[in-house]
Parts: structure tokens; sequence; C-alpha cells
């Protein structure tokens, strides 16, 4: 009879079960490392976890989770795009044109952004899926491409300002929905439900994973781990809640990770990524499409960077030649920090959440604590070089083992 890690009483148990911890240190330790980083830069500096700094901290990084949300489908492809920066300054001049200098509705300057990110995920994609050159050269062309191409239609100059629902997308909130006494109600329920529904689908998760007799985690650290981020979540929406209420672009976020959750967890499509990243050769005697997947996942790739240079456009109510500059490092160091694999087949999307997450909160704490511009991304440089050391190190002792 075959027993599940939670009622395994053997002697192994315990090796077992530090051996399942040392595993799985990227999947789920790296929430705990959110945490420290988190405590650490609270204690360090005590304005850090106040309601506005944390009101601030979403506007400011929410493009850089929007990118890692593409990012990750791409690099557990086994591919990169280096061009998401430049993206950003295309799309937000494509709508600084049309909405400020045009003069045409806000819609329409969101949909021209979208229409130049398909189209540009549309172009990568066919010169990686089809052409057959890798997408480390394609995007870096396009980094060049799409970077002098903003700088044309703005004439090298900044164009502002959105204003109006525009700048809102980025800036506007809601709050006094359901009242509260020097807090948002309407916060605190929405993460409250958001926190329910976590647990109920990690809960579920857990059960199907042992109805095919699936190995699963043991339950102290499951439980553990749902009441982590219940902690968390909740202490957040209460911050938040004494600022300004509920940002509209946490709403926009909240829905992009969910939607590419499921794609990236429960679709053919996402299976195909991995299997593609994983062995592309295996994928193609399997009879997956490796052609049709690599197209659209560049494609969704440039829709991504649309949104992100819609989000960043509106939080600086403008357009400038040089938006979006290093934006790329960024998401690609979400994306590794969070777990995925240098070689591609690995990787989740919360974790590329939670790995931008951890970016932020160490970009905004040395902004707040006054670290000189030279030293800040010398620690972000250090942080992504010790994540892939941790990720071939652990490839290196797997191999061993078997």
């Amino acid at each position: 009879m075959s027993t599940s890690v939670d009622l395994d009483t053997s002697p192994k148990s315990d090796s077992a079960f530090g051996r399942y911890l040392f595993d799985n240190a990227r999947k789920n330790g790296i929430l705990l490392a959110f945490v420290v980083v988190v405590v650490v830069f609270s204690i360090m500096q005590p304005m850090f976890l106040s309601p506005a700094n944390l009101t601030n901290l979403v506007l400011q990084y929410s493009y850089v989770l929007i990118l890692a949300l593409g990012m990750l489908m791409v690099i557990v492809l086994a591919q990169i795009d280096l061009s998401v920066g430049s993206v950003i300054a295309l799309t937000g001049a494509v709508a600084a044109v049309v909405c400020v200098r045009g003069g045409a509705p806000w819609w329409m300057g969101v949909l021209a952004a979208l229409v130049v990110g398909l189209l540009v995920g549309a172009w990568q994609g066919f010169w990686v899926a089809v052409v057959g050159i890798p997408g480390f050269i394609v995007s870096l062309g396009g980094m060049l491409i799409f970077r002098g191409l903003a700088q044309l239609i703005l004439d090298y100059k900044s164009l502002s300002p959105f204003g109006g629902t525009y700048y809102n997308i980025a800036n506007g909130f809601i709050n006094g929905v359901l009242g509260g006494n020097g807090y948002d109600v309407f916060t605190l329920v929405v993460f409250a439900i958001a926190v329910v529904a976590f647990a109920i689908s990690q809960w579920r998760g857990r059960m199907g994973q042992l109805k095919y007799n699936q190995a699963v985690s043991p339950l102290p650290l499951f439980i553990a781990k749902i009441v982590v981020v219940a902690v968390v979540a909740m202490a957040f929406a209460w911050q938040i809640s004494h600022n300004r209420g509920l940002p509209f672009i946490l709403i926009l976020l909240a829905v992009l990770i969910l939607i590419y959750g499921m794609i990236m967890g429960r679709t053919g499509f996402g299976r195909s990524i991995y299997a593609i990243g994983g062995n592309i050769l295996a994928a193609q005697l399997s009879g997956v499409k490796v052609k049709w997947v690599t197209f659209w996942t560049f494609v969704n790739m440039g829709f991504l960077a649309s949104v992100a240079g819609v989000v960043f456009s509106a939080r600086m109510n403008g357009a400038q030649p040089g938006a979006g500059n290093g934006f790329e490092l960024d998401a690609i160091a979400a994306c590794f920090i969070g777990g995925a694999s240098t070689t591609g087949g690995i990787g989740r999307i919360s974790g590329a959440v939670i790995g931008g997450l951890i970016m932020a909160v160490i970009s905004n704490g040395m902004q707040l604590m006054g670290v000189s511009q030279g030293v800040q991304p010398v620690v972000k440089g250090l942080i992504l070089t010790l994540a892939v050391a941790f990720d071939l190190f652990n490839k290196r002792r797997s191999s061993t083992a078997a």
C-alpha cells in the first residue's frame, strides 16, 4: 500500500522531510525569503511599511510585475526577450501621439498601444519561430529598433500630459465604497476574499494530487504556507486601506496573475511551453507544434510589454524617449529569483511575481535608506547572480543524486 508524505512515520521520514525542504527551496522558500526581506527593511527603515510607501510601492513597480508574467513564459520556453524596455517606450509614445498630440479619447490611445505591442510580438515571433534565429539575437535587434522608433515618434522630446482617465489607469483608486473610519473597508473585503480563494485553490490542488497518488508537501508546511500568505496579504491590505484605498492597477495585476497562472498551469498551451523548454526534440516527437507555440509566446510578450507601456506612461503622465530603460533586466531577474531555470522548462507565475516583489522591495528599501544610485544596481546584480548560482547548484546536485 502506498502512503503519502503526510502519513509517513518511518525512521526515514525526517530525512525525507529534510530532502523535500531542500529540493523545493526555490519553490516554497522564495515566499519565506520575501518575508525576510520585508522584515529586514522594515527594521532598518521604519517608513518602509507606512501606508503611503506601500501604496507607492504598488504604483511604482507594477509594470515590472506585468513584464515578469510574459518573461517567465519566454524563459520557460528556453528563450529570452531583451526588447521589452524599448517596447514600453514605443507603445507609450504611440499612446501619447494619439491622445496628447492627436486629442483622441483615452481608450484609443490604449488600443493603439496594444496593437503596436501585438505587432512587435508578431515581428519577433516570426524571426524566432519561423526563421529560427535565437530570441536573444532577435530581441537584441528589437531593443535597438523599437527604442529608435520611440525616439523618432516623439521627436526626441517628452510628450505630456495625458490627464483624465488615462492618467487614472496607474494612479486611480477605489475608496469609500463600503465606508470605514480612517480605513477603506472595501480594500479589506477584497483581500479577505482573495485569501480565502487562494486557500481553497491550494487545498483542492492538494486533494487532487493525493487522489492520483502524487507526492505532496508535508501538511505542517502546507498549512504554514497558507498562513504566511494570509498574514502578509492582510497586513498589506490593512496598511494600504489607511492611505487611498485599493489602486486600480492592483486590480489589473490580480486579474493578469490569475489568467496567466491558469494558462501556465491548466492549459495545453502552457504545458506545451514547459515541454518545449524541457526538451524540444521530445516535444516535437510528442506532437507539440513548436513553431506555433513559440510564435504566440512572443506575441504574448509583446502584448504584455504594451500593457506595461500603458501603465508606465500613465504613471508618468506622459511619454519619454528613454522610458523603460533597464526594465527588461528587472523582469528577467524577477523570473530567475522566483525559481525559473536558465535552461528552460522550469518556472512558475507565482514565483516570478514573488521574485518581482523582492526586487521591488529591495529597490524601494534602498531608496528610502538613501543608498547611492551606483550601489543599487550592484546589489541587484549580486542577488541575480546568487539566484542563478543556486539554480545551477540544484541541477548538479540532482544529476549527482540520479
